[in-house]
C-alpha cells in the first residue's frame, strides 16, 4: 500500500463570529447574548486518509467546509482541534517544511501583480519556489499552451478577464511541479472548452509521475465523477461518505434498473413483474411506444425479461441500463440535492 500523503484525524475548525456592535444605551436581549460569542463549526471531526498517487475529491455545496479543509492542509489556517499531516508532516508544527512540497490553486482567485504581464507573474512565482529560470520558462510556455493563453503571455494581469486570470492561476499551480497539489474549484467560471481541456491535463499530469497526489474540491458532480479515484461527500463540515464514485453510486441502487422502449401494441409487458428475479416493473403507454421500467433482484434476470417479451410478440426498440448518479448519492446521504447551486456551462453542456 502506498504511504499516506494526506491524513486528518478528528480535524475540526470553529469560527467565532463577532458580536454586533451596540450603542452604549442599548441592552443585550439576554445574559447569554451578552456573555457568549457566536460560533460557527466549519469542520466537524473530519478523518480522512489519501494515499500517495491518488486523485482524491471533496464533493459538496458551497459552505460545506471544503475550502476550510484545504486551507488547513496548506498551512494557511490552524485547526481548532484534531490533527492533520501532509507527506507525514504536521501542518502546525512542520508548516515551513510542508510549503516547498505543495501548491494550491483557488477558483475565482485574482492573484498577481497588475503591472506585470502573465509570463512575468508566473516567472516571479516560480523563482520564489526556487525553480531555475530556464526550467521555469519551459514550464510556463507549456502551461500557457495547455490553457490556450500563449498569445496572452505578454498581457498585463490588469487587462485580463476573470476567466483568463483563473487560467493563469491554474498555470501557477503546476510550474513548481509540486509533490502534492490542492485544487480548490479549479474550473470555476471557465467556459466549456477550457474546463474540458483542464480536466484532460489534470489526468495526464497525474499519469506522468505515479507518486504525485492531488486533492480536488468541487461541487460539480460531473467533474468529481470524471476525475476522482475516490471522493468524500461533505456537508455542514461533516464527511458523510467516502469511496470511489462507482462504489458510492452502487450503494444507493439496491436493484439494477433497466428501461425498455417497445413498439406500440406490444404484448407480454404486463406479465414481466411475475417473472423470476424481477423486483418491480412499471409501464407507460404512448401513441408511439410502450415505455417499460424493470428493476431486478438479480441482473441476469434481464435475459428472461427480453425472452418473455419477444416470445409474446413484442418488439424491443431500445434497451438501456439506468445508472445512478453522484447527485443520487448526495441526495441519499444529505437529504437534498444541489438544485440551489448554479451549474456551470462547463459541466452542464458536456
Amino acid at each position: 500500500m502506498n504511504p499516506i500523503a494526506i491524513g486528518t484525524n478528528n480535524l475540526s475548525r470553529t469560527y467565532r463570529k463577532a458580536r454586533k456592535r451596540r450603542w452604549w444605551w442599548s441592552k443585550p436581549k439576554s445574559s447569554t447574548e451578552a456573555n457568549e460569542a457566536q460560533e460557527f463549526i466549519a469542520l466537524d471531526q473530519v478523518s480522512l486518509e489519501v494515499p500517495q498517487g491518488e486523485l482524491f475529491g471533496l464533493l459538496g455545496p458551497n459552505g460545506a467546509g471544503k475550502t476550510t479543509l484545504i486551507k488547513i492542509l496548506t498551512t494557511l489556517l490552524a485547526p481548532s482541534a484534531g490533527t492533520a499531516q501532509v507527506d507525514g508532516l504536521d501542518v502546525v508544527k512542520d508548516a515551513q517544511k510542508i510549503r516547498p512540497l505543495i501548491n494550491m490553486v483557488s477558483g475565482g482567485e485574482s492573484s498577481g501583480y497588475g503591472i506585470l504581464n502573465v509570463r512575468e507573474n508566473l516567472w516571479l512565482f516560480a523563482r520564489i519556489y526556487g525553480v531555475p529560470t530556464a526550467l521555469a520558462k519551459e514550464r510556463i510556455e507549456r502551461m500557457l499552451g495547455v490553457v490556450g493563453m500563449t498569445e496572452k503571455g505578454d498581457s498585463r494581469i490588469s487587462h485580463l478577464s476573470t476567466g483568463q486570470r483563473q487560467k493563469m492561476n491554474f498555470c501557477r499551480g503546476f510550474i513548481t511541479d509540486p509533490k502534492i497539489l490542492f485544487l480548490d474549484e479549479p474550473t470555476l467560471g471557465l467556459d466549456v472548452t477550457s474546463a474540458r481541456g483542464i480536466r484532460a491535463f489534470i489526468k495526464e499530469w497525474m499519469k506522468e509521475k505515479p507518486d504525485r497526489t492531488l486533492l480536488l474540491t468541487t461541487h460539480y458532480m460531473a467533474e468529481a465523477d470524471e476525475l476522482c479515484d475516490r471522493l468524500a461527500i461533505i456537508d455542514k463540515g461533516k464527511v458523510l461518505a467516502c469511496d470511489s464514485p462507482a462504489n458510492l453510486k452502487r450503494q444507493v441502487q439496491k436493484y439494477p434498473l433497466y428501461e425498455l422502449s417497445l413498439a406500440p401494441g406490444a404484448n407480454g409487458w404486463a406479465e414481466v413483474e411475475s417473472l423470476p428475479g424481477v423486483h418491480q416493473s412499471t409501464a407507460t403507454t404512448t401513441p408511439t411506444t410502450v415505455e417499460l421500467k424493470v428493476s431486478l433482484h438479480d441482473e441476469p434476470a434481464i435475459g428472461a425479461v427480453v425472452q418473455s417479451l419477444v416470445t409474446s410478440g413484442g418488439r424491443i426498440l431500445t434497451m438501456k441500463k439506468v445508472e445512478p448518479t453522484l447527485e443520487d448519492v448526495f441526495i441519499e446521504r444529505v437529504g437534498h440535492g444541489l438544485s440551489d447551486e448554479a451549474t456551470p456551462a462547463s459541466v452542464a453542456q458536456e
